[in-house]
């Protein structure tokens, strides 16, 4: 038996994921929007009988057992974590801070029969899926150097909001470049432990955005990692990113592996492969296409991935009677909040990077940090 779902969000994910659960068999039973407009508006385009702009109608509705959150990265942890410990399986996006992203796995801990993880489409596109198998199958024998490149239009919504603000999550580096760092993880199978990066904001205003507003969040971002191998001969594998989001009307999305014996990479969809040796490379899975609607604020390999994505939600929970249980086995290669807690740390030192122009320690927090840490040393230093 299939849960019942509650959509947070009505942006362009949420517009296409609704259709995709549907299709798949969900019923969406509710949606919430920041304003009660907004929600009216999706709920009578997508034929959801319920609409909100209050969270807990949504968490509490009877009917909703899977919690899809799709909303700014500042508003993430919040619902979150409040729908696990209702009792709510959740599937969600990237919190806004590493300290969001270690609340939310401390939730996932204390509920661990409930579903939780993080919605990185990429891990289930067909390319990226048979990348990592033939890795696995050592195809490129062993691997040295990770080189991703995306490059496309302009990340800024129409009007002045969080994508603008660095620190509400807005950026190339926090948008596309964290669902990078947990695809390198999961083909690679390998964690960042030092990074070093450089990040840039070229458009701070524009005919939308001006006056004493500036765009804070980054649209260009340079970053390389050094991944495992810490103890070995090797020195593990090397990684480098360019997110270049400058390019009107175009839109480049690379990822290619090398190693000893070979090499593989995806383009957009599709993935090729080329031995050591051999003169050409070779198509390895081609585009299957998408039949669904075209979205403009999505790319296609999203839109595949997240497509993949519910066909495996539905064999996850269709395993078993009671709506709110799953099973492991369809959802095993989604990122857990454990990853979303790696990859918001590895985000935050390449910011750090950037900002002192060296080499960064990957540390992932192992308990919260005290809110007055520094209220209480400096009332130490008054009594010193």
């Amino acid at each position: 038996m299939l849960p019942g779902v509650g959509v947070f969000g009505t942006g362009s994910t949420a517009r296409v994921l609704v259709p995709l659960l549907k299709a798949e068999g969900f019923e969406v039973h509710a949606v919430w929007g920041k304003s009660e407009e907004e929600a009216g508006c999706l709920a009578k385009e997508l034929g959801i009988p319920f609409h909100t702009s209050r969270s807990d109608d949504v968490l509490l509705h009877q009917d909703v057992d899977l919690v899809c959150i799709y909303i700014p990265p500042s508003m993430t942890r919040q619902i979150a974590v409040k729908a696990l410990g209702i009792g709510k399986n959740v599937l969600c996006e990237k919190a806004a801070t590493a300290v969001d992203s270690f609340k939310m796995v401390t939730a996932a801990r204390y509920y661990p029969q409930l579903l939780s993880i993080m919605g990185n489409t990429l891990r289930f596109l067909p390319a990226f899926a048979a990348m990592r198998q033939l890795l696995v199958e050592r195809y490129v024998g062993e691997m040295q150097v990770c080189d991703v490149r995306v490059y496309g239009p302009s990340l800024l919504d129409q009007a002045y909001g969080w994508t603008c603000e660095e620190l509400m999550g807005g950026g190339g580096l926090h948008t596309v470049g964290s669902s990078v760092i947990d695809l390198l993880s999961y083909l690679t199978g390998e964690r960042a432990h030092r990074v070093h990066g450089l990040l840039r904001t070229f458009v701070q205003q524009n005919g939308l955005i001006r006056g004493i507003r500036r765009v804070t969040s980054d649209d260009f971002c340079f970053f390389q990692m050094l991944m495992g191998g810490t103890g070995s001969r090797s020195g593990g594998v090397c990684c480098t990113v360019t997110l270049n989001f400058n390019m009107p009307g175009s839109f480049v999305h690379e990822v290619m592996v090398v190693g000893s014996t070979g090499r593989l990479v995806a383009r957009g969809t599709e993935l090729y492969g080329q031995r050591n040796g051999s003169k050409s490379e070779e198509l390895l899975l081609g585009d299957s296409g998408w039949v669904g609607p075209e979205v403009k604020e999505m790319t296609l390999p999203h839109l595949q991935g997240l497509s993949s994505m519910v066909k495996a939600l539905r064999e996850s929970f269709q395993a078993h009677e009671e709506r709110r249980s799953w099973a492991r086995g369809p959802v095993a290669m989604a990122p857990t909040f454990e990853d979303g807690l790696y990859v918001q740390t590895v985000v935050e030192a390449v910011k750090r990077s950037s900002c002192s122009g060296e080499w960064e320690c990957v540390e992932i927090m192992s308990q919260e940090p005290d809110p007055n840490h520094n209220l209480c040393e400096a009332l130490q230093r008054n009594k010193n």
